[in-house]
């Protein structure tokens, strides 16, 4: 059993990593997984048919315009595309200085030097997909090297994936274990850990991954890569956001929450914002502890901010 600081409160906790299968199990029985997707479905269409119109506002498309992690992760990336995209974030602040900037731009480990060498704006990060994204299938010591040497070139947050397929075949100290190594190399560097979960399909799982992940050092939770055919859903979302509150009310640790992938219109990121409203409340309104993985969102936020459509990014 291991000792490890998880900071995720903003104070410094010592919490213990499940890193034995005893110990998961006794994690795991605090907690309900008595639910159906029925169930979470009735929940969401509910949520949405009663609470979504009340956040249709100009305050609430600043706030999530806070939170969104721009992001670009293709094939085609280059240091000159991410230098470009980083100096785009630079202009927006001198073009819309009244108005919030992005919460980070999030890039491949290889391009977080060029990030953090020219973004100039204070108040966004520098994140880093890791630990061989988007599969997690690597050799540890593989994840580790390419965690340590993003933070080292100035990643300010890392992303991981769950080891999904670990999950699925039940190895949940195995899924622990990896997560809480990595967390050890992030040290107060907050990660985010993706659940992938379009791939977990069912709500029994996606809630034991997220309690799961939360145990083992996650200061973050999120939904997807965006590289699998199913990405974030407000079914997924409320799951998750279901397990972060109930872990907070039994460790008094606050856990952040990501979607991540096919955010496609400024409705979706509303929906979004509704579920983390209804499910966590006022606390999680902070685009500390709320982020949207997103690109294409940006330019659709901003139109409607500034009421004429705009293609900035």
């Amino acid at each position: 059993m291991e000792n490890k600081k998880n900071t995720n409160s903003g104070k410094l906790k010592i919490i213990t990593s499940p890193t034995s299968q005893s110990n998961i199990e006794q994690a795991f029985g605090k907690y309900d997984f008595n639910i159906t997707d029925e169930q979470v479905s009735a929940a969401v269409k509910k949520i949405i048919a009663e609470k979504v119109h009340e956040n249709d506002t100009l305050d609430v498309k600043k706030f999530l315009m806070a939170s969104i992690e721009l992001t670009t992760l293709k094939t085609t990336d280059s240091d000159e595309s991410v230098l470009a995209f980083t100096e785009r974030v630079n202009q927006y602040a001198d073009t819309y200085p009244d108005l919030p900037n992005v919460a980070c731009i999030c890039v491949y480990p290889c391009f977080a030097n060029i990030v953090s060498q020219t973004l100039e704006v204070e108040g966004v990060n520098v994140t880093c997909v890791s630990g061989s994204f988007p599969s997690s299938q690597a050799l540890m010591e593989v994840k580790i090297a390419e965690t340590a040497l993003a933070i080292k070139d100035g990643a300010t947050e890392i992303d991981i994936v769950m080891p999904v397929g670990k999950f699925l075949s039940g190895d949940y100290e195995g899924v622990a274990d990896d997560i809480s190594e990595l967390k050890n190399v992030c040290g107060d560097v907050p990660m985010k850990v993706i659940l992938e979960t379009g791939c977990l399909k069912t709500a029994e799982n996606i809630k034991k991954a997220s309690i799961l992940s939360m145990y083992a050092g996650a200061d973050y939770i999120k939904t997807s890569t965006g590289k699998e055919k199913i990405s974030a859903t407000p079914e997924a979302a409320y799951v998750m956001c279901q397990a972060i509150k109930e872990y907070y009310n039994e460790t008094g640790i606050q856990i952040g929450f990501k979607p991540a992938g096919g955010i496609n219109t400024v409705m979706d990121a509303i929906t979004y914002y509704t579920i983390v409203k209804e499910v966590l409340g006022e606390k999680w309104l902070d685009n500390k502890w709320l982020r949207l993985g997103t690109s294409r969102l940006a330019n659709l936020l901003l139109s409607e901010i500034v009421g004429e459509e705009t293609k900035f990014f």
